[in-house]
């Protein structure tokens, strides 16, 4: 067992096989030993106790340098969930409300307006109906985009505006919300549900509230309490030995591409803190925040939020408790969308046969663009994490192989 995980328990103790849990190694085992991915961690826990840990190949495929469980990760949007806690601690301290309009943190939200019809450089646009608000970032059905979508003429404007993955921002937190809020809406806000840079601006709006930048923030209320001591926007000096190498699989060759100066972008202090995306972190870090998510907004003695808060979260925000295949704009990734809602920050199943995956209702999750994902199951007390670092997150059938895998070593 990784010693930072501490000690793994029989997995018999809490209902499951470990001879079937093996086979999740034996799985993505392959991935590394034919050159998919350079190396992984994953991680299962049930009842709140790490059933299996296992961790194979490198940190750097060119150089052979083994994984360690103590490995740095480019954790992507697995920074939203963490983002939306942050939020939602302050609504708990009184300091604002989910009704809120954005506009009341970030004023320029305020003259934002929705595309209509036209062309990229002469859109015609609406004015708003109501306004963007605060539960509309949170559950993505703001009518924001990203740049790197490729279906829509307003992801074209993002595209122009600079707002594409790959690409460092330069701008701080507040002038790139200042810029998003120029450009169009998809569609009037709560009117639908599309993935977008929403929990960035979450993330100033946690400025604004917090007083305080948002790395700060995050240091202060989340990190230092859970003890997530290697999760942060960026690697300090002394460990960037421990970070692993990203990856990118080209479809030309149908192999994978070391991404050095995209990568690298994460070795030095953003100017650009995105709760959307921007966070580091280790396998055993943010195993600390599923537990707080295990335990309903509490990890041991540290309670972030009350478990009435926490459970308003993970319930389906979408209107008469829709899926996104019906209500929403769905991604071209592996993850399934028949019978998944979205709450504040996590995805949630909300019926379990529409998603042909053996995850309950209530189970709440969600992914980073290099392939990490994490989920919760909270009626089988069951939770799982992989860690690897292969861009899109849709190359490879990962999530829903890993989900089979751990559920088939369910005994009881």
């Amino acid at each position: 067992m990784a010693k930072n995980f501490g000690a793994t328990i029989d997995a018999k103790e809490v209902g499951l096989d470990s001879t079937r849990l093996k086979n999740i190694d034996k799985h993505f085992n392959r991935y590394v030993d034919e050159g998919r991915l350079a190396g992984y961690a994953v991680a299962v826990a049930r009842h709140g106790k790490v059933a299996h840990f296992g961790m194979y190949g490198h940190k750097d495929s060119e150089s052979g340098t083994p994984i360690t469980d103590d490995t740095i990760y480019r954790i992507f949007s697995m920074t939203k969930p963490i983002t939306s806690i942050a939020l939602m601690m302050l609504v708990e301290r009184g300091l604002l409300q989910l009704t809120d309009p954005v506009s009341k943190f970030i004023p320029s939200f305020g003259e934002t307006r929705v595309w209509n019809t036209g062309t990229v450089l002469k859109p015609l646009t609406n004015a708003l109906t109501e306004p963007i608000r605060i539960w509309h970032l949170l559950t993505h059905t703001a009518g924001m985009t990203y740049g790197w979508m490729y279906s829509d003429l307003v992801d074209d404007m993002y595209r122009r505006a600079g707002f594409e993955a790959g690409v460092a921002y330069k701008d701080s937190l507040e002038v790139v919300c200042d810029k998003y809020a120029a450009l169009p809406l998809l569609f009037q806000p709560g009117s639908s549900w599309n993935y977008s840079v929403a929990t960035d601006i979450v993330g100033r709006v946690v400025e604004v509230v917090g007083k305080m930048p948002l790395d700060e923030f995050f240091e202060k209320n989340i990190f230092q309490p859970l003890e997530m001591h290697d999760t942060a926007f960026w690697v300090s000096n002394d460990k960037h030995d421990r970070v692993a190498s990203l990856y990118r699989y080209d479809e030309v060759t149908h192999r994978k591409t070391k991404l050095d100066s995209f990568g690298n972008n994460a070795l030095e202090k953003p100017a650009f803190l995105s709760g959307g995306g921007g966070l580091v972190s280790t396998a055993s870090d943010y195993f600390k925040f599923i537990r707080m998510l295990e335990g309903r907004g509490k990890s041991g003695d540290v309670q972030l939020l009350s478990s009435r808060t926490f459970e308003m979260m993970v319930m389906n925000h979408l209107p008469n408790n829709a899926d996104i295949s019906t209500f929403g704009r769905p991604l071209g990734e592996e993850i399934f969308y028949d019978g998944l809602g979205f709450g504040f920050g996590f995805s949630v199943v909300v019926d379990q046969a529409k998603t042909r995956v053996a995850c309950p209702n209530g189970t709440f999750s969600w992914g980073g663009m290099a392939s990490t994902a994490f989920w919760v199951d909270p009626v089988n007390e069951i939770s799982a994490m992989f860690f690897t670092q292969l861009i899109p997150s849709s190359t490879y059938p990962i999530r829903p192989y890993l989900r089979s895998l751990v559920y088939a070593a369910v005994t009881d």
